[in-house]
């Protein structure tokens, strides 16, 4: 009887997490999960729960913690700019130290893949004159993009010809999960026209922003688990549809005709966001198409939320609660002492 791969999930009880550890237990992988938790009890619907678990501080990883593992998805992070300016040196020590020291650790105790969940926040601000593919310039204008790019270049050099190093940078994810967040683009312009039928964008609309589905992103992590080393070996793979970009007026109009009723309005006041970029797919594409094959865009996964949202009694209380916006729920947590000062739980 062959052995079933132990995957170890960092991050296990957040917005992909949740639907990732699903999606490795139907396909017969043996799941570990480690989180700290601040986002466990943020549930709009069930969990899947039916594996091992452990509550832990990635900051304080031990080799002990890595027996028997075999792979790790490393999905842990303060995890997106709003976030990472909450407390930038925290960004540094999480999203840089710990995913670093968690590799080192990884190496040593005889992990055999590290897949780490990067991010393509590091291209930052590019001009719309073409793609950007994997080798484009990074201009990581915030924390949390310039850490994640940081962190990506340190671990690529611990890869040796027996632990493997893989970093995926998605595009932003949206699409249902039980954990759902609703400080992400698309999720945020669905879940307000869903709860109040207007959608109101403050800016022009015009910045590109390439997304990607969660089950799509979750097929590419798993792609890093299965596909032969010699082709994700030191490779970083930019995850979303192939010649696919949006901005964000597409997602604002689409979201609008998805939503019955729904009035989209521009007002602009906010001019444009810097951060505005057109990412290149074709790598993930080619050279992993046995193993990544995207399957949702828009339309199709906005429309597969809104059934989740009519199913599970999505409310605007929800939608504008920390239940789903993540900068809240920290705020929460710290102003309340339930984190200190280096978000610890007391």
């Amino acid at each position: 009887m062959t052995k079933k791969q132990r995957v170890l999930v960092t991050g296990d009880k957040g917005y992909i997490g949740s639907v990732l550890t699903r999606n490795l237990d139907r396909l017969g992988y043996d799941v570990v999960g480690l989180d700290i938790c601040y986002y466990a009890d943020n549930l709009i619907a069930p969990e899947f729960d039916n594996y091992q678990s452990v509550m832990k501080d990635i900051r304080d990883i031990t080799i002990g913690d890595l027996d028997g593992i075999d792979s790790i998805i490393h999905l842990a992070a303060l995890s997106n700019d709003p976030l990472g300016e909450f407390s930038p040196l925290l960004t540094e020590e999480i999203n840089r130290n710990a995913s670093i020291n968690l590799a080192m650790l990884a190496k040593q105790a005889g992990v055999k893949r590290f897949i780490y969940s990067s991010s393509q926040s590091m291209y930052g601000i590019a001009d719309d004159s073409g793609e950007l593919n994997e080798d484009g310039p990074k201009h990581p204008i915030t924390a949390y993009a310039r850490t994640k790019w940081e962190a990506e270049q340190q671990l690529m050099k611990l890869a040796n010809d027996s632990f493997i190093v893989v970093a995926f940078r998605p595009s932003t994810v949206f699409g249902f999960s039980p954990r759902l967040r609703t400080d992400v683009v698309f999720n945020s312009l669905l879940g307000c026209g869903y709860t109040t039928k207007r959608i109101e964008i403050k800016s022009d609309g015009t910045p590109w922003r390439p997304v990607i589905h969660i089950e799509d992103v979750c097929s590419a992590y798993v792609a890093g688990l299965s596909a032969p080393k010699e082709l994700v070996q030191m490779q970083a793979f930019n995850v979303g549809v192939r010649g696919v970009n949006y901005q964000v007026r597409d997602m604002a109009d689409c979201a609008g005709e998805l939503v019955p009723n729904c009035e989209v309005i521009y007002t602009g006041e906010h001019g444009s966001d810097s951060r505005t970029y057109k990412v290149n797919f074709d790598k993930i594409n080619d050279i992993l198409s046995e193993y990544y094959q995207p399957k949702w865009d828009l339309t199709s996964g906005g429309h597969a939320m809104i059934e989740c949202f009519d199913k599970h009694g999505f409310t605007a209380e929800q939608f504008n609660s920390r239940v789903t916006n993540r900068l809240l729920q920290l705020k929460y947590l710290t102003s309340n002492n339930y984190l200190n000062n280096q978000m610890e739980w007391q």
